[in-house]
């Protein structure tokens, strides 16, 4: 039987150790994969309002079309904001990728305050 040497004594113990520390991560892995599904409780709220001149709104998506904002879809005088769910919760659009923002809401509004006016034109994701 080979001998217990101080290099398997640590390996063993950071094995034992690193165990509750798995399982927790992946508890919390399959809590924000659930929710990302569109019936979740945690979902995000529909809303439909005018935001400085804009029409913005947003809801859980219907259809077989390519969403990577878990199941949801925002809009912006009507016209698609192609919107995606980080892995932290946050959101981006196309429109403002490098500022995530909590919800859909305030992605809407963020791609309305990068517009400055201008049409969105929708983004052909597929």
């Amino acid at each position: 039987m080979p001998e217990l040497s101080r290099r398997r004594a640590l390996a063993a113990a950071a094995v034992v150790a690193g165990a509750p520390l798995a399982t927790a991560t992946a508890a919390r892995a399959a809590a924000r994969a659930a929710d990302h599904h569109h019936d979740s409780p945690g979902s995000p709220a529909p809303f439909d309002e005018v935001y400085r001149g804009r029409r913005i709104q947003g809801r859980a998506a219907t259809g077989s079309g390519h969403h990577h904002g878990g199941g949801y879809a925002v809009y912006v005088d009507g016209a698609e904001l192609h919107v995606m769910r980080n892995a932290d919760g946050t959101w981006i659009s196309v429109v403002s990728h490098y500022d995530p923002v909590p919800d859909p809401r305030a992605a809407a509004r963020a791609a309305v305050d990068e517009l400055q006016g201008a049409r969105l034109v929708p983004f052909p994701a597929g």
